[in-house]
């Protein structure tokens, strides 16, 4: 690699150092680290952020040689310049794709670089350097080893169960009356049916994170899968007392998947008999706060316990969020605001008017806009 050696206020003259320079965007208002090293291998621009990822000022680093303003190292301690070479290497190639390096002291920075040359095979004009910091990826990384091992653990118990009811039922079959087995084999359709569950979970969590969560459009009658979801609760042991349903007159018809629809209800009533107390109120109503005044329908469910705490409320539709330690995989209220976002709608969480819990969401008509 060949290394300039302009002085420091010859370099900083060939600095981009207007506005103007690159479409009106200056190099300090980008947020990843900028460096740009002329032909000579000289630094040209070192930007606010780099400056702030590498703990060397611009100033300093301008004019210097690209391997000494950015000194980098890969994870097995080689100097990272002289083994990539981009000056004097292949002319066939562009560039570094975004790897792991380290920067004195070992701490690790995401870099990659463009060469830019002018022509195919020609010699390169210029080295453009991108860096990144790790700390959002490794949050990232946290965040999905901490889903695995939820979901791993959730997983745990169920497939435990069913195992060693299967193999009971085959190793002593004739040992057990028909009552018993069919004890043993609605634990076995409970648990699996709890499988299913966690694996959909897991699904709609990546689909959500990728933006690929789809949906299919079909009218839906809220109401109807109201009392859907409070029959099953009833049927599970619940008095039909503990709940009250208020329905407002006039609902705009509305569009959206059913199944997501009664992913939400389900998760939110689970919620309220769960962590709640009391009576839990379900109240459905037209609305026009949505975006641009659109008509759409507002669902509210509360319920009379002890409510979630005001420091807690920022992140009760964050993974893992807990309101008790009565189960759960604390993945549920974000999978519900993932499907209301991608209906066009908005959920939030206060207090009830008795004091427990209160989810309110809102959809938009939703209307296909073959049919406006």
């Amino acid at each position: 690699m060949t290394l300039g050696t302009d002085s420091p206020a010859q370099a900083r003259s060939t600095a981009p150092d207007r506005p103007d320079d690159f479409a009106g965007v200056h190099p300090d208002d980008l947020p990843d680290g900028l460096v740009i090293a002329d032909e000579t291998g000289t630094v040209v621009c070192f930007n606010a952020a780099a400056s702030r990822i590498t703990a060397v000022p611009g100033d300093r680093a301008l004019g210097l040689p690209l391997d000494r303003a950015l000194p980098l190292e890969d994870l097995k301690g080689s100097r990272w310049w002289p083994l990539t070479d981009p000056y004097g290497g292949l002319s066939t190639r562009r560039g570094q794709p975004e790897r792991n390096l380290l920067l004195p002291g070992g701490r690790e920075v995401l870099v990659s670089a463009r060469y830019v040359r002018e022509r195919p095979g020609g010699p390169v004009r210029r080295v453009v350097v991108s860096l990144r910091g790790t700390e959002a990826r490794r949050r990232t990384e946290r965040s999905h080893a901490e889903l695995i091992a939820t979901v791993a653990h959730e997983l745990r118990s169920p497939l435990t169960s069913v195992k060693g009811f299967t193999k009971t039922l085959l190793d002593k079959w004739e040992r057990f009356n028909d009552e018993q087995k069919r004890l043993m084999l609605e634990t076995v359709d409970a648990d699996a049916g709890r499988i299913k569950r966690l694996i959909a979970e897991l699904l709609d969590i990546s689909r959500i994170d990728s933006g690929r969560l789809e949906v299919r459009r079909q009218p839906v009658d809220l109401a109807a899968a109201v009392g859907r979801h409070i029959q099953v609760h009833t049927t599970a042991g619940q008095s039909p007392d503990r709940f009250f349903v208020r329905i407002r007159p006039q609902l705009p018809a509305l569009w959206a998947d059913p199944d997501k629809i009664d992913q939400i209800l389900g998760n939110l009533l689970e919620n309220a008999v769960r962590h709640g107390e009391g009576t839990v109120t379900i109240e459905v109503a037209p609305t026009t706060a949505c975006g641009d005044g659109e008509e759409g329908t507002e669902v509210t469910v509360s319920d009379e316990g002890p409510g979630i705490p005001e420091e807690s409320m920022s992140r009760v539709f964050t993974r893992f969020w807990r309101g008790s330690k009565r189960g759960g995989t604390g993945l549920g209220l974000y999978i519900v605001k993932g499907i209301v976002e991608a209906h066009g709608g908005t959920i939030t969480v206060g207090r009830g008017p008795r004091g427990g819990a209160e989810f309110r969401f809102i959809l938009p008509v939703g209307t296909p806009a073959h049919l406006i």
